[in-house]
């Protein structure tokens, strides 16, 4: 392959969570009085970490949410994960031919490490995942769409930034990428591809992603 890293973003890359946990935020928004569509929580929070919700209500409301948001929020989340939540198809196989192949890869998530945890516990994708290559949001100042996550990521694992290769399905992800200086592959399942804009190339199925790195 003519990376050294593959960088995987999580929710809607690694684990099938973006319909759950969007259904859940446009719910809890609504319920506390600022109505959100399910499109809507898709279109404007995929891929970011929760601080964009607060920023987001507060920009356009001028209200702040209630203290313990966050951890009503993630609490809500985690049970629907612990009921429902499945690895993206092929996410698997491809996990399993990178292993093979001694091709180093990490995850850099926007959600907390809890909440990758939880998602990999729950799938079975904690055995394909140490410590040492799970990185977060939580682990810099700034998440997507600033670099700061991939950089982290990249730097931890002792690879050259423009040796890397992420993987997203958001723009704020493919936004960040590019900004970090890394090539960027956009997964479509659930994010039509020209919102991917400036992604090197864009796959529907995982099953394709292999031949895009080689």
């Amino acid at each position: 392959m003519r990376y050294d890293l593959v960088i995987f973003d999580n929710d809607g890359v690694l684990v099938d969570s973006e319909p759950l946990s969007n259904t859940v935020l446009a719910d809890y928004l609504t319920e506390l009085g600022h109505p959100t569509s399910y499109a809507e929580s898709v279109r404007d929070y995929m891929g970011a970490a929760v601080h964009r919700v607060h920023d987001l209500v507060l920009e356009r409301t001028g209200k702040r949410l209630p203290d313990d948001f966050d951890e009503t929020l993630h609490a809500r989340v985690f049970a629907a994960f612990e009921r429902e939540l499945t690895p993206v198809a092929g996410a698997v196989d491809v996990l399993g031919k990178l292993t093979a192949d001694g091709m180093p890869y990490c995850v850099a998530s926007s959600g907390s490490h809890e909440r990758i945890r939880v998602g990999h516990r729950k799938t079975g994708l904690d055995t394909w995942f140490r410590a040492e290559n799970v990185f977060s949001a939580q682990d810099v100042g700034r998440g997507k769409p600033a670099p700061d996550l991939f950089l982290h990521a990249a730097e931890r694992m002792g690879v050259a930034p423009a040796r890397c290769v992420v993987v997203e399905d958001s723009p704020l992800g493919v936004t960040a990428a590019l900004a970090a200086g890394m090539d960027v592959y956009g997964f479509t399942a659930m994010t039509p591809a020209a919102r991917l804009a400036g992604a090197r190339g864009v796959f529907a199925d995982m099953a394709e992603l292999l031949g895009l790195l080689a």
